[in-house]
């Protein structure tokens, strides 16, 4: 039976409709009178934390590729979803519309390769940039070393990333280039935590024990096809999250971040490079420039290197992950290197001057008479990225933006319109006994609860820009809105520092989002967590953050370590259900 759950809070009558299977309220919560009391307060959660994407981003569906309902306020937005949608989950390609343009040189042919079912990526025992569920980037950085009080190495700050591929390496091409990365040459290992530095056991007091891996990653020098290769690196992963609710993270104001930075900054390291603690107040590295010259405080990626979701994670991603060109982005994502090392490689200007001759073969942009002419058209051609050439260069050579900026506006309308799933089983007593242990545990000082949204003008790049006048209409008002809305992300949208073996670049890690994750084995197969997928659960997720007694959340993590066996299963059902 398909139910609607009314929403009145926000003065007009929304709603979000369940999915129509015979399990479709499981969870919501318990029968009243014979239907699902879904949105009731009880003693420990308010009415507001089953809807965690607020009354405007929140769909009652266990799904993360639902719409929120903010998109019905669009003119035929379900229409526009739809299309957008269209460009996450299927493939590019070299030459067929409507997502032509992959290459030269790619991450991944499609955007649902890293989200699979939209969500956080899997763990992977081999690099394979065509397996769905990979949603692994490789960080190949030089690596500037500092060792915690017990002992765990971790890199710095000042720890820049190899400049002879892309900071997203690529490991796929087209033929006869080479990738810059051969597979072939990257390993990836998973080796158990033999000893916690911390001094923790690898059991709790009542004996059940828990294990941690984490990975170990190597490329191999020669699977480097650049000029020079690269010497003095060291490589970790990062793990694509889910991409649901980014809109609605993308509405919470600065002046609400700059408060919480300010609140945490008396009691822990914050990193230097966003916040001035002396100061009391933003760093000068805190600030993006967008792509219009607007300066904004920084919000996405584990990083913190995104400051809005239009010339970020989507707006990037779509663009950089495939190579697929815009007309805001009328160039390439190579690096020099790469393109002198395929202008060198003889097999390339060999293939090139056999199967280039004709005007309609995608290589006739680099055939020349010669061989010399073809290896500098390679070497100019490939490396015509942001810092070299493009523009009306780029056009010259290959034609018009691969992507119009009608598709790219759908996409967007796609990417900040997806719906956050609703809480769940908010309403059973272990989960509640979890909440409140979650409180009394302190993991709330980092996995803050809730914000509210501001008024959330958005900003808009270029090509939205010129679709929006192609129409006759304000840009301002062609994607999802979410004004106002009281969201309960689990995040205080910082950065900390857990060090862990192997630890993420820098150390420096944004709190992940924990909305909607409990769903994850559901509806990806998997429930890895942290920003490897080192945490095959819950539990391996908390004790990572007892690693080193130097860590961000030691004692919570501690705290939780000495809780029984029920109540350390109260925690984790209330993760699942948030």
């Amino acid at each position: 039976m398909k139910k609607i759950f009314y929403l009145t809070a926000i003065g007009l009558p929304l709603f979000l409709t369940s999915c129509s299977s015979d399990d479709a309220d499981e969870g919501l919560g318990t029968l009243v009178d014979g239907e699902t009391a879904f949105g009731v307060a009880n003693d420990v959660f308010t009415a507001d934390e089953w809807y965690p994407g607020g009354q405007l981003g929140t769909t009652t569906n266990k799904s993360y590729s639902d719409p929120v309902p903010a998109v019905n306020t669009l003119t035929n937005g379900t229409a526009l979803f739809k299309h957008g949608e269209d460009f996450f989950e299927h493939l590019y390609t070299y030459s067929q519309e409507p997502r032509k343009g992959l290459g030269p040189a790619w991450v991944r042919s499609s955007c649902i390769h890293c989200h699979p079912s939209y969500g956080h990526g899997k763990r992977q025992d081999e690099y394979k940039a065509n397996t769905i569920g990979n949603g692994y980037l490789l960080v190949v950085y030089h690596p500037t070393e500092a060792f915690t009080s017990d002992g765990v190495r971790y890199t710095t700050l000042s720890s820049p990333y190899i400049s002879e591929v892309t900071g997203m390496p690529q490991t796929k091409a087209m033929t006869p280039f080479k990738a810059p990365i051969d597979e072939n040459g990257i390993h990836i290992s998973w080796p158990k935590v033999e000893k916690m530095p911390s001094g923790l056991p690898l059991h709790f007091s009542d004996g059940e024990p828990y294990e941690l891996i984490y990975p170990v990653i190597t490329i191999d020098q020669m699977a480097f096809n650049t000029n020079p290769q690269p010497t003095n690196y060291e490589v970790r992963l990062e793990s694509t999250i889910g991409v649901y609710g980014t809109g609605l993270l993308d509405a919470i104001s600065a002046d609400d971040m700059k408060a919480q930075y300010a609140a945490e900054a008396p009691y822990v390291q914050l990193n230097p490079n966003m916040w001035d603690k002396e100061a009391n107040d933003w760093a000068a590295g805190a600030w993006y420039t967008l792509a219009d010259g607007t300066k904004a405080i920084k919000k996405f990626t584990y990083a913190m290197t995104r400051a809005s979701l239009q010339d970020g994670a989507g707006a990037n991603a779509i663009w950089n992950i495939t190579n697929v060109t815009r007309s805001d982005r009328r160039y390439l994502y190579t690096t020099p290197a790469w393109a002198k090392a395929q202008a060198e490689d003889p097999e390339v200007i060999s293939y090139i001057r056999q199967n280039g001759a004709e005007a309609t073969s995608l290589l006739h942009p680099y055939y020349a008479e010669t061989d010399a002419e073809i290896a500098a058209k390679v070497e100019t051609l490939l490396g015509m990225n942001n810092a070299a050439k493009g523009g009306d260069n780029y056009t010259a050579a290959f034609g018009a933006p691969e992507m119009s900026d009608k598709d790219y506006y759908d996409f967007m309308v796609w990417h900040r319109g997806l719906a956050v799933p609703a809480a769940r089983d908010l309403d059973d007593a272990a989960v509640k006994q979890g909440k409140r242990l979650f409180k009394q545990i302190g993991c709330e000082a980092c996995h803050r609860p809730s914000w509210k949204t501001g008024a959330d003008n958005y900003w808009v790049d270029n090509s939205i820009k010129a679709y929006a006048a192609s129409i006759g209409k304000n840009a301002n008002e062609l994607l999802p809105r979410f004004p106002y809305q009281t969201i309960y992300p689990y995040t205080d949208m910082v950065q900390h520092r857990l060090f862990m073996e192997n630890d993420i670049r820098t150390g420096w890690c944004r709190t992940t989002p924990l909305w909607g994750r409990g769903l994850s084995l559901r509806l990806t197969g998997a429930q890895d967590r942290l920003h490897d997928c080192r945490a095959r659960n819950e539990v391996e997720a908390i004790m990572w953050h007892a690693y080193s007694k130097d860590s961000d959340a030691y004692q919570s993590a501690l705290k939780f370590y000495n809780l029984t066996k029920e109540e350390r299963d109260a925690v984790v059902k209330f993760l699942q259900s948030i």
